[in-house]
């Protein structure tokens, strides 16, 4: 990685590091290495610091360690998930703003570019924007504390369920047209599709382990 003069160098350390653990080139359980990583970006430590604190408290990394979620905490949190995501699209879909709508009708247009990166970032401002519509600050806060389950989780369904653009669209049109029933259900659906994908990858004696 080149560190470029205009950028704060820290938000570079951790875009790169961000990309990295998101896209699985730092596997779950792998130490990160202060001085290793100076050395490789040729820069001192202290934006490499920074860069790690941020990620700590984002919940990507614990004690400078790439995160690793037990399947339990992972099905656990989608099933709160699909609870909360679920009530915000049935409540967006009578208050969201035209300004949103419209945000959304533009994330449905680029969600079909082949750039892995793209789709990741779209898939989340897409529910992140459903969340914010709904209002409650509670709800916002209780998914935000669950994001680094969510990504972490989000580079495989991103790679292996090609219906996330169709279902997107689905839950988008209830919402265009004030149909909170719909968009509650058609949430909870695309959810819960998600979490069975992430099941259906597990060996079958981390199956049972949830039982």
């Amino acid at each position: 990685m080149e560190i470029r003069k205009p950028q704060p160098a820290y938000q570079q350390v951790y875009d790169y590091l961000f990309k990295q653990i998101i896209e699985g080139d730092l596997s779950p359980g792998v130490k990160l290495s202060e001085e290793r990583l100076a050395a490789e970006l040729n820069i001192s430590r202290t934006p490499i610091r920074e860069a790690i604190i941020r990620l700590e408290h984002e919940g990507l990394l614990r004690n400078k360690s790439v995160v690793q979620f037990t399947p339990k905490e992972i099905k656990d949190s989608y099933e709160i998930r699909i609870l909360l995501e679920g009530h915000a699209a049935k409540v967006a879909a009578t208050q969201m703003s035209q300004q949103d709508k419209d945000f959304l009708r533009t994330l449905m247009e680029q969600s079909h570019t082949a750039d892995f990166e793209s789709v990741m970032k779209t898939n989340t401002l897409f529910h992140n924007a459903i969340v914010r519509s709904c209002g409650n600050d509670q709800i916002t806060q209780l998914i935000d504390r669950m994001q680094s389950i969510i990504l972490l989780c989000r580079k495989d369904i991103v790679k292996n369920r090609a219906e996330l653009p169709h279902e997107h669209h689905e839950i988008y049109e209830a919402i265009l047209r004030g149909d909170g029933e719909a968009a509650e259900q058609l949430m909870q659906a695309h959810l819960q599709q998600n979490l069975q994908n992430f099941l259906d990858s597990l060996p079958d004696d981390s199956r049972l382990s949830m039982i």
